[in-house]
């Protein structure tokens, strides 16, 4: 949304502010209030996705792994050579490190890496 658009969004609901002041506000709060948005507490009862897509870089496939939990944030994503468990353990791993708490469910497509992976380092874990 442009500036001049929130301008007139908020001048419609009798608030008189210019661009300018939208420009410096976004300057001056912007960071802070997106750090505030993105940062978001892991939860027990969380809910993963995990997801793998082919990816070109420099004319050689490589697997992008992805965790999204259950309200769309991005919780990881790490690039691999190969999709096979080690590199499914290494993202689970990873999550684990990073989020500090095991899901409460863990939600994948087909792929039999995960299973594997799952078992050897969250076995508690529900999976679907």
């Amino acid at each position: 949304m442009s500036l001049r658009l929130v301008e007139k969004m908020l001048l419609e609901r009798g608030i008189v502010v210019s661009y300018e002041t939208m420009r410096r506000w976004s300057r001056k709060f912007g960071a802070a209030h997106v750090k505030r948005l993105r940062t978001k507490k892991p939860s027990r009862k969380d809910i993963w996705h995990l997801d793998e897509v082919v990816i070109s870089i420099g004319a050689r496939q490589h697997w992008l792994w992805r965790a999204v939990d259950q309200d769309g944030y991005v919780l990881d994503e790490i690039v691999q050579i190969r999709c096979n468990t080690k590199a499914a353990r290494r993202l689970l791993v990873r999550l684990l490190k990073k989020q500090g708490l095991s899901p409460k469910r863990i939600v994948t497509d087909k792929l039999r890496s995960y299973g594997a992976a799952k078992r050897d380092v969250m076995p508690a874990v529900e999976h679907r």
